[in-house]
């Protein structure tokens, strides 16, 4: 209903909290909020549609989660775990693929950053599709309204099917996109579960040892 587009207030549970990291770390700039402190502002989603869905269906879950705003030019896994003194294997990737078909079908994969999601092989077989791969920044923002940097499991159309790797559901909390390049979500695996991610065994794998120098 009209309800669904109207930004959630952390207030509302009790367990949520809203965290401004947006200034660098670098550059001279002030240091953001420390990790786990809170700051009296709320999240940047009255003007964004698509970022107050996401955080409206992250409340709706009834799982304690924390609203993190960053700088949208550290939205990209690798410099915002720099820039913001998060680690690698609690930073997950939500990933649009398709079929390669005039009409593809769509799935949203969630994945460790540690790991690389097994596309031609697990989600292939998932889908039940002859070829599949990425969906392309363009298809991605049709089909969700996001950017690259910015896409989460939360406020995705129900038509898509939402898979995470098992890794996931062995860590306490891990922060994911929030709908915009300028929001993170920190949430544990019971959110991602009360909103039907599926967990599955192989989902990902470790990715390739990088050459040595």
């Amino acid at each position: 209903g009209g309800d669904d587009a109207r930004p959630a207030q952390p207030s509302g549970n009790p367990s949520s909290r809203f965290v401004d990291r947006s200034r660098r770390r670098h550059g001279g700039a002030p240091p953001p909020a420390r990790r786990g402190s809170s700051v009296p502002r709320m999240p940047p989603t009255e003007d964004d549609p698509i970022a107050a869905r996401a955080l409206a269906a992250v409340a709706a879950t009834g799982a304690p989660y924390e609203v993190v705003r960053i700088d949208p030019e550290l939205a990209d896994t690798a410099a915002f775990c720099a820039a913001y003194g998060y680690d690698l294997d609690e930073s997950a990737n939500c990933l649009l693929v398709a079929s390669r078909d005039d009409d593809p079908v769509i799935a949203a994969c969630l994945v460790l950053a540690t790991t690389r999601l097994d596309v031609n092989r697990t989600v292939r077989r998932l889908l039940g599709v002859k070829r599949l791969s990425f969906a392309p920044p363009e298809l991605t923002l049709a089909r969700t309204g996001m950017q690259l940097g910015g896409v989460t499991p939360f406020g995705l159309d129900p038509d898509i099917p939402l898979y995470a790797d098992a890794r996931i559901a062995d860590r306490p909390r891990v922060i994911v996109g929030g709908g915009s390049r300028a929001v993170k979500l920190l949430v544990p695996p019971a959110a991602l579960t009360a909103i039907g991610a599926e967990f599955v065994e192989g989902l990902a794998g470790p990715l390739p040892a990088a050459d040595p120098a």
